[in-house]
């Protein structure tokens, strides 16, 4: 029978529960536990797809094509924990699933009420991964204890436990303890509050995790424990990290968390840690820190820079790759609608890579194009994601083949060279209609090409969020000017990779190779842009 951690988080949000629940995961996947990771998050959208990114980060796509929150991809990048539809629900989801049910009779004319058929719902989504070979499901609740919002789950967990038994389940809450400049002290209240709103509604902390800038006394530590009825040595405090995310493991470890763990749940069948590899990694990026350490300069063109979880996949792929080349990446978000007005030679100047991530709609895909330019004509690694990749190709028609109104569908139906659209199903041009490309799909992969290059592969598995596609009528016309297509859909179909090999490095990628990359593991696409980069800027 599995074993469940529920995470929740009070006081303020944002304290990084999703961070904790995957170095949790991690540190038992090093202790040989097989888990599985899961987050319910309370808001009303059966999905964070149709969500801005501004609004909720980047949305996080699995192999089976499920639009699920950034957290997952903490859990992914942590973890070897198999992600999938089942792994992120939402109150949309679940409400949905009830208003079907109900619609469909299963109820047999009852009142349908948040108890106990909401409440049930999520019980039953919180048991679809606790399959009978996982030891440990880890599920973290989204938002705030207190928030209207999440009364249902937190009264669901509360359940739950009663029906595994408290032998076979342990609550960790994450909360904050602030420093008052003013009064030169941690406060400890805001704490007791949050677990006094827990215990009200029926759950008992097994471990508090405290957020805190500062190192917090023992005596306060003490006090902790006394007020919110924890075990001492389960008060844990977790302080920002100087170096990097991929610290908060090591900090959890020595405190003992993994052990704690393993004794309150009684996983016998749990080993000594294993963490050489990490620590290693660890203590390269705190080498790479060191004044006078090598780094490089990569240039992010995108539409949401301002919000730096919009690109987070992409910015920590970025920081594997640097882990991978033992270099430091200095990563300068530019606002592609900052490249239209003030120009791609002021803003980019000096850098020694650019990135074109992905997007939709035509706000700012003018300064995209511009970047690109600029990075083409002056031979700076560049590396297009996307829509990155559909921008490199408009910008190639117009400025290359002197097609001069080239644009994307999506921006301009009535383009006279549309050479990106949507495909019907029988993969010819149409400019209505279309779905979304979701999920993972193989690419085949052209020999001598950078992508093999990279890959040391024919055949490789990457991860897709689209509707629009390279138009294939454009093919023969690009191929003749120096564009290579060196990735396409197995049958050939359409176009997943291109490359400039009059360029030193220039390569756009259909795909979100972004999703595919771990600390220990860097995604080869990122690893060998900036491994360009590097031998530019030694130029």
């Amino acid at each position: 029978m599995a074993k469940h951690i529920f995470v929740t988080g009070g006081v303020v949000s944002s304290l990084g529960k999703g961070l904790t629940s995957a170095s949790i995961g991690l540190l038992l996947e090093r202790r040989g536990l097989k888990v599985r990771m899961q987050k319910m998050d309370p808001y009303l959208n059966v999905d964070p797809g149709t969500m801005s990114p501004y609004q909720h980060g980047e949305v996080y796509v699995l192999d089976d094509g499920a639009e699920t929150d950034l957290d997952l991809g903490h859990y992914e990048r942590f973890t070897n924990a198999p992600l999938n539809r089942d792994c992120n629900f939402t109150t949309g989801r679940i409400y949905q699933t009830i208003i079907d049910k109900e619609r469909a009779g299963l109820y047999r004319g009852k009142t349908v009420q948040v108890v106990p058929h909401v409440t049930d719902e999520i019980k039953n989504c919180i048991r679809k991964v606790a399959t009978p070979d996982v030891d440990v499901v880890i599920t973290e609740i989204g938002g705030t204890v207190g928030d209207i919002e999440g009364s249902p789950y937190f009264e669901a967990i509360r359940q739950f436990a009663l029906e595994v038994g408290r032998s076979h389940c342990m609550f960790i809450h994450l909360t904050l303890v602030p420093y008052l400049k003013a009064a030169g002290e941690l406060k400890t209240k805001p704490t007791q509050h949050s677990v006094q709103e827990l215990r009200r509604i029926g759950l008992q902390p097994d471990v508090l995790i405290c957020r805190t800038e500062r190192e917090i006394p023992r005596d306060e530590c003490d006090k902790i424990a006394l007020m919110c009825s924890v075990e001492r040595r389960a008060v844990i405090q977790e302080k920002d990290r100087e170096f990097s995310i991929y610290e908060v493991p090591l900090s959890l470890m020595g405190n003992g968390l993994d052990s704690l763990i393993v004794e309150r749940l009684g996983l016998t069948n749990a080993r000594s840690i294993e963490f050489e590899d990490w620590t290693e990694m660890v203590d390269n990026i705190r080498d790479m820190a060191k004044p006078g350490s090598r780094d490089v300069t990569i240039a992010l063109v995108g539409k949401y820079v301002k919000h730096r979880d919009a690109y987070k996949s992409v910015y920590e792929s970025l920081d594997h790759a640097g882990i991978a080349h033992h270099t430091k990446v200095k990563t300068v978000r530019i606002e592609s609608e900052d490249v239209e007005t003030v120009g791609a030679a002021e803003l980019l100047a000096g850098v020694d890579g650019i990135l074109v991530p992905g997007g939709f709609d035509k706000r700012g895909v003018l300064g995209k194009v511009a970047a690109i330019r600029y990075a083409r004509e002056n031979h700076i690694p560049f590396f297009g994601i996307c829509l990155g990749l559909q921008c490199a190709a408009i910008e190639f028609a117009r400025n290359v083949l002197g097609l001069a109104d080239a644009n994307s569908i999506e921006f301009d139906k009535d383009t006279p060279h549309p050479v990106v659209c949507l495909m019907d199903e029988q993969k010819k041009v149409t400019r209505v209609g279309g779905t979304m490309r979701l999920g993972t799909f193989d690419c085949a992969i052209k020999p001598g090409t950078l992508a093999h290059k990279a890959y040391q592969a024919e055949l490789v598995k990457e991860r897709h969020r689209h509707r629009f596609e390279f138009n294939n009528d454009y093919r023969e016309m690009f191929a003749e000017a120096g564009f290579v297509f060196s990735g396409t859909t197995p049958d050939g179909s359409l176009v997943e990779v291109i490359e400039l090999p009059s360029h030193p490095w220039f390569l756009g990628v259909q795909c979100h190779p972004e999703f595919k990359s771990k600390p220990t593991a860097c995604q080869p696409l990122f690893r060998d842009f900036v491994g360009a980069a590097i031998a530019r800027k030694k130029k």
